[in-house]
């Protein structure tokens, strides 16, 4: 068993956010559990990353969305360590259709909104019997601002407000056990998923960004490590957004409603 060292398990961290954030918290002295479905070379490369910086880790293959797979990698994770301190849920469990509304079908719309909550649903649920016993923990939710947006990102937006609501439901059931739970909501960033973007949408990103660059997953791990933090215990419940000041630049540029002169 793990006695010495949190224990942290993300999904889908063998790329992009889940393995930068996997390698931030090694270094920050967590145990890693790294979790992927079907990048176990890209897994392990994590893993070794992590332990020639001098932390620890392993991989675990499990479709987060599917009940039985998580059921086995938390019992495993439980019987391995007898702990799990921070649970993270990262993966992109399916791919979302940017299309507009006429051209976007059901089967296309209700998988990625069954997709994004199976994959948070059944990881909740196992954490929380670990969590609830050892009465502590942290759960942190990847979601992004598409949740407020408008437009092609439609099954995409819907999925993450429903991740949204369902983290702030979880918060206050696992309350009482002395576990925190809140979202980290990423504007655009740069990963395998958001390479094929155009260069006039990362122009017009870097343009109205406090940081005039695009963000990159290990920024987004920084954010993720700094709500795990201790010094973030009293907060919970709680979407935050992190997109390096895009929302208050756009609206000070584009403003709905003049103000005083």
């Amino acid at each position: 068993m793990t006695e010495s060292k949190r224990v942290a398990l993300i999904s889908g961290a063998g790329r992009n956010i889940g393995a930068a954030t996997a390698k931030e918290l090694g270094g920050r002295g967590y145990h890693v559990v790294v979790n992927y479905r079907t990048s176990g070379h890209a897994a392990q490369e994590v893993v070794a990353a992590i332990e020639a910086a001098g932390g620890t880790a392993e991989a675990a293959r499990a479709d987060v969305c599917d009940a039985d797979d998580v059921a086995a990698l938390m019992a495993g994770v439980r019987t391995r360590h007898g702990r799990l301190d921070l649970l993270v849920c990262n993966a992109n469990t399916v791919t979302p259709p940017f299309v507009p509304f006429a051209e976007l079908d059901w089967e296309a719309f209700s998988a990625k909104v069954n997709g994004e909550l199976a994959g948070s649903f059944f990881l909740t649920r196992h954490a929380l019997d670990i969590m609830r016993d050892q009465r502590s923990g942290r759960i942190i939710y990847i979601s992004s601002t598409a949740a407020d947006a408008i437009g092609a990102t439609l099954a995409h937006s819907v999925a993450k407000s429903a991740l949204n609501t369902f983290s702030r439901h979880i918060a206050g059931i696992a309350a009482r056990f002395g576990v925190t739970v809140n979202t980290v909501a990423f504007g655009a960033v740069h990963t395998d998923a958001t390479a094929e973007f155009s260069e006039a949408f990362w122009n017009y990103t870097v343009e109205r960004s406090v940081v005039a660059r695009r963000v990159e997953p290990e920024d987004a791990a920084r954010a993720v490590a700094l709500v795990a933090d201790d010094g973030f215990g009293f907060t919970s419940g709680q979407v935050i957004r992190v997109d390096g000041g895009f929302e208050v630049l756009d609206r000070q540029l584009h403003p709905l409603v003049e103000g005083p002169r």
